[in-house]
């Protein structure tokens, strides 16, 4: 009987705004190597996915080689696992439809998964976190920009296009803030890091009240959070409005999907109570009445970058296999 060699290692990618981590993972969940570089670096999107290939090639021949390897997933913001494109990312320095997992599997000779990163987050998150043994929930990550994934039954809900999920671009502001993707009132424009800047900002101009915000060197979520921590009035009132827009978006969004929990991840949720408190108040306030007290809202235990990469190694298992290799 001929032997059959079965791969027990992918490859987990995870492009932010600012970094991109790539992992050789085992079957078990178990992080082999892992290394990362300034995606900020890459602005020419040809040059970033030269230098993501040889680094993974690097890495992989330093771990095994490339007959360990069955695949690689990707997480990446604005991309469709239908198409395996970014597709006109409001945040990324690429504009238009790239084909990335194309050009990848090109450079590197093995299938390549592609999928949002907010769905990647939410696969993660089931795998090895706080949704792990729930049917039905929501991901909401906070960051530069707000993504989310919902899971119905166990099954992750893409959509037509893949496309599932924009959270951050629902409306929930008419005529507001102008967003990132080009239109007006954005939940993102008011929530991801940016959107509080500008709240923080507003609420400083309203008053001439002392806050320790006035004499940062630089406005942050963290830096804002920080004030919080130190009893600044008008810190926590930025939260506090950040938080009434977010629960009741999310409010709109439980009514719809009936979910067990919605788990927050990325780096705005560290924020804690600043944050949570509000949101919890204002979901509750604004969620169809049979919702209101049952369902969970929760921050994710795991560390961002890991969960990603992890749930991007759990994308890559689910890839048909190809490899140049064989």
């Amino acid at each position: 009987m001929e032997e059959v060699n079965i791969k027990s290692r992918v490859v987990g990618v995870d492009i932010s705004n600012e970094s991109t981590t790539y992992a050789i993972v085992d079957v078990r969940g178990n992080i082999i190597a892992e290394s990362s570089f300034s995606t900020e670096d890459y602005p020419d999107i040809n040059n970033f996915v030269t230098h993501l290939s040889e680094k993974i090639v690097e890495l992989v021949e330093e771990n095994g080689g490339y007959e360990t390897i069955r695949s690689i997933g990707v997480s990446v913001p604005s991309a469709s696992s239908v198409s395996g494109c970014i597709e006109n990312a409001a945040n990324l320095p690429w504009k238009g439809i790239i084909p990335l997992a194309v050009m990848l599997r090109e450079q590197i000779g093995l299938a390549v998964g592609l999928s949002n990163d907010a769905h990647i987050s939410a696969l993660g998150e089931q795998t090895f976190g706080m949704a792990h043994g729930m049917r039905n929930f929501i991901i909401i990550s906070l960051g530069i920009g707000i993504g989310s994934c919902f899971f119905a039954e166990g099954v992750e809900h893409q959509g037509h296009l893949g496309f599932a999920g924009e959270f951050g671009h629902t409306c929930v502001v008419v005529d507001g803030r102008e967003c990132g993707c080009g239109h007006r009132g954005c939940l993102e424009a008011y929530v991801g890091a940016k959107g509080i800047v500008v709240t923080a900002r507003e609420v400083m101009q309203e008053s001439d009240r002392p806050s320790l915000m006035r004499d940062l060197e630089k406005l942050s979520p963290r830096t804002i959070a920080e004030c919080c921590d130190q009893g600044d009035e008008l810190a926590i009132e930025v939260f506090r409005r950040t938080g009434y827009v977010l629960g009741l978006g999310m409010a709109n969004y439980a009514s719809i999907v009936d979910p067990e929990a919605i788990i927050f991840t990325g780096g705005i949720a560290k924020a804690g109570k600043w944050l949570l408190e509000p949101v919890v108040e204002s979901f509750e306030d604004h969620v169809f009445g049979n919702l209101r007290g049952k369902v969970k809202i929760l921050s994710s235990k795991l560390d961002n970058r890991e969960r990603d990469v992890l749930g991007a190694s759990a994308l890559a298992w689910s890839v048909p296999e190809y490899s140049l290799f064989k």
